[in-house]
């Protein structure tokens, strides 16, 4: 039973700690660290919009990773539902991947 309503920043925060549950398994490194994320929203209906990215336009994981996302965010009790929207503006590029995922890839963080 919760006693108190948790506030919205420690809602987000566990919304993207479950985003980076979500391993893209081409590139074996979770959509948050790969800089796929845009915008997140939780709304007065507890509805959660997720706006995406992919890496590339034709990626064939659209649907596998709608339903891992639905999944991880579910599990942030504010969230009864999840709505997940790829975008394409800004258009991705390595320079939204983390420090992390930068890492994991050798690239040269010095490279923008």
């Amino acid at each position: 039973m919760r006693d108190k309503m948790r506030d919205g920043e420690t809602i987000k925060n566990d919304i993207i700690n479950q985003l980076a549950t979500v391993i893209d398994p081409e590139l074996n490194v979770d959509v948050v660290n790969l800089g796929l994320i845009y915008e997140i929203d939780l709304d007065k209906d507890e509805i959660c919009l997720i706006n995406m990215t992919l890496t590339t336009p034709a990626c064939p994981l659209t649907g596998y990773l709608i339903d891992s996302i639905t999944q991880a965010v579910k599990k942030v009790p504010e969230v009864k539902n999840v709505d997940v929207e790829f975008v394409w503006y800004p258009v991705w590029t390595p320079n939204r991947m983390s420090d992390v995922a930068k890492k994991y890839f050798n690239i040269d963080e010095k490279q923008d």
